[in-house]
C-alpha cells in the first residue's frame, strides 16, 4: 500500500470509526432508557443495567457499520474534493481505480467486522442478555422485592410483602396476575416460602385466597387454600433447556439446522429468510462504497456543487437497503423474493463499477440543476430581511 492509500485508509477508518461509535452510543442510550426499570423498579446496581443493556450494541454495530462507512467514505472524498486532492492526483495521471482500492481495503475491514457480528458475536450477546434477564428475574423474589413496596417482576405481574423474616419466609403476600386477557388472577396469603428443586423454583404459600375474575363476568371466583404453589420458573427460564429465537442462532445453526428442532419445524421461512439476511450482510459495505465512490470519487472543481451527488448517493443505497429489508421480509413467506436482495446489492456493485472504469460523472440534467438553483434563489429572496 503507498503513501496515498494508507493516507486515504487511514484518513477515512478513523471517520469510519467515530461516526460508527458516535451513532452507536447516541442509539445505545435511546435503547437503554427502555429498560431503566432495571434500576428503579427492580432494585438492580447502575453496572448491571449497563452490562445488560450493552449486550444489544453488537446488533447495533452490525446495522450501522455499512452506514457509518458511507458517511466515512462521503467525508473523505468530498474532504479530498475541498482541497482539490482528487483534481491533482488525477491531473498527475493516477487512475481511479487507485483512489477505488484504498477506499476499498476499508470496506473489506468493514465487512469482516460485519460478517463476524452477524455470524457469531450479534447471536451470542443476545444470548448473554437472554441468560442474563433471566438471572435477574430468577432472583427478584428473593432479593428483590421489599416490604412494603408493589413489585411488578414482569408485565401484568405485581407482588407485594408485608414482612421479610430472618429466615427468609414471606408474610402477608399480596400476588396480582394480569397476564391473562380473559382473567385475572389475585392471590393473598398470611405467609409463604420459596423453594428450589429440580423442577423448577416456586413460592409455597400457606393459608390463604385465590380470587379468579373471568372477563365479562360480575362475579369473581374464591377458593380459600392452606396451601398453594406459584410457579416462579416461568420468570426464571424453567429447569428444561433453554429455547433460543432464530435472531439467538449462530450462523451454522442456520445453515445446518436440526430437522427436530420444534421452532425449524414451526417456522421454516423465517430460518431461511434469517440466514440469507446474515449472508448477504457483509456485501453492503462493499456495495454502499460503490455507490459512494461512483456519485462522489470523479473530479470536479471546486465551483461546482457535489450537494446533488451526495443526495444521489444517499439514495442510492436507501434503495438497496430497502429492496433487502423488503426481500427479508416478504422472503419468509415468499422464498424467490429472498433473490432480490441479491440482485440489489451486486447490480449496485456492477453500476458503480461500471461507472469508475469508464470516469462518468453522475449529475443530474443541466435543467433539473437550473430549478433548484432558480427555487434556492427564491426561497432566499423571499425570506430576506427587508
Amino acid at each position: 500500500m503507498g503513501s496515498i492509500s494508507l493516507y486515504i485508509f487511514r484518513t477515512t477508518l478513523g471517520a469510519f470509526l467515530i461516526v460508527l461509535v458516535s451513532l452507536t452510543s447516541v442509539i445505545w442510550v435511546t435503547q437503554a432508557l427502555r429498560d431503566i426499570d432495571l434500576m428503579t423498579s427492580q432494585g438492580q446496581t447502575i453496572l448491571v443495567f449497563v452490562g445488560i443493556t450493552g449486550l444489544i450494541v453488537p446488533l447495533l454495530v452490525l446495522v450501522i457499520a455499512p452506514i457509518a462507512l458511507l458517511i466515512a467514505v462521503a467525508h473523505t472524498l468530498n474532504k479530498m474534493s475541498t482541497d482539490s486532492e482528487i483534481i491533482v492526483m488525477n491531473a498527475a495521471g493516477m487512475s481511479p481505480w487507485v483512489l477505488f482500492r484504498a477506499f476499498l481495503s476499508v470496506a473489506l475491514v468493514v465487512s469482516i467486522l460485519v460478517g463476524a457480528i452477524g455470524s457469531y458475536f450479534a447471536p451470542k450477546g443476545l444470548r448473554m442478555l437472554r441468560d442474563w434477564l433471566t438471572e435477574v428475574r430468577a432472583n427478584v423474589v428473593s432479593n428483590i422485592v421489599q416490604p412494603g413496596r408493589f413489585t411488578s417482576i414482569e408485565a401484568n405481574v405485581t407482588i407485594h410483602i408485608r414482612e421479610r423474616r430472618n429466615n427468609g419466609q414471606l408474610l402477608g403476600i399480596f400476588l396480582d396476575d394480569r397476564r391473562n386477557p380473559k382473567e385475572r388472577v389475585t392471590v393473598m396469603s398470611e405467609f409463604g416460602d420459596l423453594v428450589d428443586n429440580d423442577t423448577g423454583t416456586f413460592l409455597i404459600l400457606q393459608k390463604g385466597v385465590v380470587q379468579r375474575q373471568e372477563t365479562g363476568q360480575r362475579d369473581p371466583a374464591i377458593v380459600v387454600f392452606d396451601r398453594y404453589a406459584f410457579d416462579l420458573s416461568q420468570f426464571a427460564g424453567g429447569g428444561g433447556a433453554v429455547k433460543y429465537s432464530i435472531r439467538e442462532r449462530y450462523l451454522w445453526q442456520l445453515l445446518f439446522p436440526d430437522p427436530k428442532d420444534p421452532l425449524y419445524i414451526e417456522q421454516p421461512g423465517q430460518f431461511r429468510a434469517e440466514l440469507h439476511d446474515r449472508l448477504i450482510a457483509p456485501m453492503y459495505p462493499i456495495a454502499f462504497l460503490a455507490i459512494a465512490f461512483a456519485y462522489l470519487g470523479a473530479p470536479r472543481t471546486t465551483r461546482q456543487s457535489r450537494t446533488l451527488s451526495m443526495v444521489g448517493a444517499i439514495g442510492g443505497v436507501a434503495l438497496v437497503r430497502l429492496i433487502g429489508f423488503g426481500s427479508t421480509v416478504f422472503g419468509a413467506t415468499v422464498p424467490w423474493m429472498l433473490l432480490l436482495q441479491y440482485l440489489a446489492v451486486f447490480g449496485a456493485l456492477v453500476f458503480g463499477l461500471i461507472v469508475i472504469r469508464r470516469g462518468l460523472i453522475l449529475e443530474p440534467p443541466a435543467f433539473v440543476t437550473n430549478a433548484i438553483a432558480a427555487l434556492t434563489e427564491r426561497i432566499t429572496r423571499r425570506f430576506a430581511p427587508q
